[in-house]
């Protein structure tokens, strides 16, 4: 039998020690992540051989090894030294390794419901892992933090370079995040959101340890939850609802949890991710994040409760907060969950039930310290499409199937198509991009701007019932983009020419139409 350290094996650490732990031998392919042993390798000078150096981490041999779990992978791949700040990280692909490691960590998860991981904290700054939330990162793009530091300077400096001092700093016990940047933009239907916006550094740490927990909570959350998980999106909401009444649910619970991301608790949201992971220096990570402070107008304020928005890691938190309440109703007792972040619907079957379901759902968040908020929060009727609701930007309503009404079958279903705010909001994005002062550029230019707003608009609604919608934000582009060649001609407009600017002429030079784009969720990708 071959260990694989000098004095205890890393398998039995992995586990928490809350419980007792019984080795076992077990092939490569039935191993489960947490229980192998993952080595950052460092170089360390002077140590004997097979020895860990300052950051528990192997002195020597690369490779893999074999031991009595199986194989064993450097979690270093490049093999580098973090703590040489100038030492750039490899640059190939690695991918695959991090998607390996969260399968791994979510299959464990899943087996042992009850499983505390002990030993997460080496994965947060493994080399692939880290370099998988930078590319996260820059996709996700965003603003600078405290620092002012954009994402542009941060490729000027160096990438692998800033990833390799993050990378010491988190070996070493030295990372400190920074305070987040508040800023205050304007809500759908009138008030202030504060938004938090951390450094980019603290975005790619943040996005790391997103990386290595998620798959874990991933395997104990429920079907009823759809904001910012992995493979669920806000069509997937929608069609549960619009099921859901073709299943006989005929009223709805609809609600908003106030100030949600600004009232979670933090001893609360700490005890419930201690329920899943006892590794302390991840924990340590998450308290700092929480309590990192908030710097508005240039004064710093300490953080006594809350998740800031923007924070990469907010969803999740907030996510592991509200499952609580998707636990509740879990049983099916008091009607059909669905919840994307801090808006939820509940489909019951009778008015009775929905009330119930308001009293439940009122009750878990008062456990919580949250409150439902009492002016989005009602009962409807959708029975015959005698009563409507918004969520998640569209608008849900009962209404006839003309094809069945042709044969003399009156059947309803529940149809959705954008909201009036998401017609008000996209009109008043077209018709910021076509004021009078766009007149001097060329239509080119000004389409070419309008086309990505209208492509992501459409792609959104385009699953519902919004043919009738898209057509009006259509001729809506068309009377903007009329009016703005006139105002650019005025006086020198010449004859036949005003004629010549239809529909038709603007698609020409490439501008996106929206009648003819609606799909069926299963097609719409």
């Amino acid at each position: 039998m071959v260990w694989l350290g000098t004095r205890e094996t890393r398998l039995g650490s992995l586990v928490s020690k809350d419980r007792p732990y019984k080795p076992m031998v077990k092939s490569d392919g039935a191993q489960r992540e947490s229980e192998g042993a993952v080595v950052v390798q460092i170089g360390v000078q002077k140590n004997a051989s097979g020895a860990k150096g300052p950051c528990f981490d192997r002195a020597s041999g690369g490779g893999k090894r074999q031991g009595m779990v199986g194989s064993v992978r450097s979690s270093n791949p490049a093999g580098h030294k973090p703590g040489d700040p100038t030492s750039e990280m490899a640059l190939e692909a690695t991918g695959g390794d991090v998607r390996e490691l969260q399968r791994k960590l979510w299959l464990a998860a899943k087996r042992s419901p009850g499983r505390r991981f002990h030993a997460l904290y080496d994965r947060v700054y493994r080399s692939d892992v880290l370099r998988e939330a930078w590319r996260r990162v820059q996709q996700n793009k965003g603003a600078a933090g405290v620092d002012s530091q954009t994402l542009a300077a941060v490729q000027e400096y160096g990438a692998e370079r800033l990833l390799a001092e993050l990378q010491r700093d988190l070996c070493e016990g030295a990372y400190r995040p920074r305070p987040v940047r508040r800023v205050q933009i304007p809500k759908p239907k009138g008030g202030m959101r504060p938004l938090g916006i951390p450094t980019v550094s603290d975005r790619i740490v943040q996005q790391a340890a997103r990386i290595v927990l998620e798959p874990i909570f991933e395997a104990d959350f429920l079907e009823a939850s759809f904001g910012f998980r992995p493979r669920r999106s806000a069509t997937d909401a929608k069609e549960v609802l619009r099921r859901s009444f073709i299943d006989g649910y005929r009223f709805a619970f609809e609600a908003d949890i106030r100030d949600c991301f600004c009232s979670i608790d933090h001893e609360r949201l700490l005890a419930m991710v201690s329920e899943r992971v006892s590794d302390r220096r991840v924990a340590k990570l998450v308290r700092q994040w929480l309590r990192a402070g908030v710097m508005e107008e240039g004064v710093l304020r300490q953080s006594v409760a809350g998740t800031p928005q923007g924070g990469v890691i907010s969803p999740l938190l907030a996510n592991i907060y509200l499952h609580r309440l998707d636990l509740a109703f879990a049983d099916g007792a008091h009607g059909r969950l669905v919840r994307y972040a801090d808006d939820l619907v509940v489909l019951c079957r009778s008015a009775a039930q929905a009330e119930a379901a308001r009293e439940l759902a009122r009750q878990v968040l008062a456990d919580l310290g949250l409150e439902l908020h009492p002016g989005k929060t009602r009962v409807v009727d959708l029975t015959e499409g005698r009563e409507g609701f918004d969520f998640l930007g569209c608008h849900f309503h009962a209404r006839v199937s003309g094809r069945l009404l042709e044969r003399g079958v009156r059947r309803y279903y529940l149809q959705r198509w954008p909201s009036h705010e998401a017609m008000v909001r996209v009109r008043q994005r077209i018709r910021a991009l076509t004021g009078r002062n766009r007149a001097g550029a060329d239509i080119r230019e000004v389409i070419a701007e309008l086309n990505p707003i209208l492509r992501g608009w459409g792609n959104y609604f385009r699953t519902g019932n919004a043919a009738r919608k898209f057509v009006q934000i259509d001729r809506y582009v068309e009377r903007r983009l009329w009016r703005l060649m006139r105002k650019r001609y005025g006086r020198n407009l010449r004859p036949g020419q005003l004629v010549a600017w239809t529909r038709e002429g603007f698609e020409a030079h490439g501008l996106h139409r929206l009648r003819g784009t609606i799909r069926y969720p299963g097609f719409a990708s």
